[in-house]
């Protein structure tokens, strides 16, 4: 087994060795992963973030191992980049810089040396920044399954980034997020920053967003958008129905 670092702005994470096969998450700039098996060109791997299993394209990863001990920061806006050939990169919200100098803004991918192009001081959330804050910035994202950017980002993937970008490990599927943190009893004593969880046509937990204000909740759905959510769940105003049903409401802390 082989500890690896991700330096490119995202890796697709795939059910089976194919690109035919469902993108099922990715791994961002500065995430690290183990690699546990080969099939060909296809390698599969194990984030260290959130424990996830699947393949990636191996021609897209680095061939050599990451020693560094570093946890690195994790941004909360876009990061430009100076790679060492002097091409530009934007790197998305949730990666991690690694070994950064703040002072210089130069920093470490594996064994090369990248420049930070922006302030180094404005590349991960402010002290009064608020998960609200920071879930906000991806409105209008549209949905993509297994997406973890503002490029394309399914439900979980939302929850996840944006608890992420304040220091809290969240596990990649809505399932398994239900599980964390303290449980809430009530809509009514829910608070901006909860997570509420629902279910679609069956019972289990397959929907996730967070509340932004009493009665309001951000989500993925067929893009990052805000709807109506009661006791019962999320209103869609545009259909005229429920589209999610309430389950279960939790509340994340460091």
């Amino acid at each position: 087994m082989s500890l690896r670092v991700c330096n490119n702005v995202y890796l697709p994470i795939r059910k089976s060795p194919s690109h035919r096969s469902e993108m099922i998450s990715q791994i961002l700039f500065g995430e690290r992963y183990n690699v546990t098996e080969k099939a060909g060109n296809w390698l599969r791997v194990t984030t260290l973030f959130d424990s996830f299993t699947g393949w990636i394209d191996g021609t897209q990863a680095l061939s050599s191992e990451w020693h560094s001990g570093s946890s690195g920061i994790i941004t909360a806006n876009k990061v430009n980049c100076e790679k060492p050939d002097r091409s530009i990169v934007t790197l998305y919200h949730g990666s991690e810089i690694l070994d950064l100098d703040i002072q210089t803004g130069k920093f470490n991918c594996q064994e090369e040396e990248w420049m930070l192009l922006d302030n180094p001081y404005e590349v991960t959330s402010g002290s009064e920044t608020t998960i609200v804050d920071d879930a906000i910035k991806f409105l209008n994202t549209p949905y993509l399954w297994g997406g973890r950017t503002m490029a394309g980002i399914d439900c979980s993937g939302l929850t996840q980034i944006v608890f992420k970008m304040h220091g809290i490990a969240l596990p990649r599927n809505s399932s398994d997020q239900s599980l964390c943190g303290e449980i809430i009893d009530f809509i009514e004593e829910a608070l901006p920053g909860d997570i509420l969880f629902f279910s679609g046509e069956g019972e289990s937990i397959s929907h996730a967003g967070i509340l932004i204000r009493e009665g309001r909740i951000l989500h993925s759905s067929g893009s990052v958008r805000i709807d109506t959510v009661d006791h019962q769940g999320i209103w869609n105003e545009q259909q005229g129905l429920y589209t999610h049903r309430l389950r279960i409401i939790r509340r994340v802390t460091k």
